[in-house]
């Protein structure tokens, strides 16, 4: 992957050191999937600190999206190959 990364930080004790650019700007609908999975750790809204399961699930998801941004251009590629390849259906009359 490569080039910029991010140091992200939850609080004053938690953060996750070389996040890759692409993997933290990735977004589904419109949102920045690990900054939006973080908002809804904040302490102000879960009312506590977060857990190590979730700390863990965290770092979890920062390696599945690094994957699949990596895999990105085959997909696309992929996906391209395919839509060339399908059958037209005839309108229904």
């Amino acid at each position: 992957m490569g080039g910029k990364t991010f140091d992200i930080y939850l609080n004053n004790n938690v953060y996750w050191s070389n996040v890759p650019a692409a993997t933290w700007e990735f977004k589904v609908g419109g949102y920045q999937v690990l900054k939006k999975w973080l908002s809804y750790r904040d302490k102000k809204v879960l009312g506590r600190e977060i857990t190590k399961d979730e700390a863990r699930e965290f770092t979890h998801m920062v390696r599945r999206l690094a994957a699949l941004v990596l895999m990105g251009p085959r997909l696309d590629a992929n996906y391209i190959s395919l839509t060339d390849q399908t059958y037209m259906w005839p309108p229904l009359s």
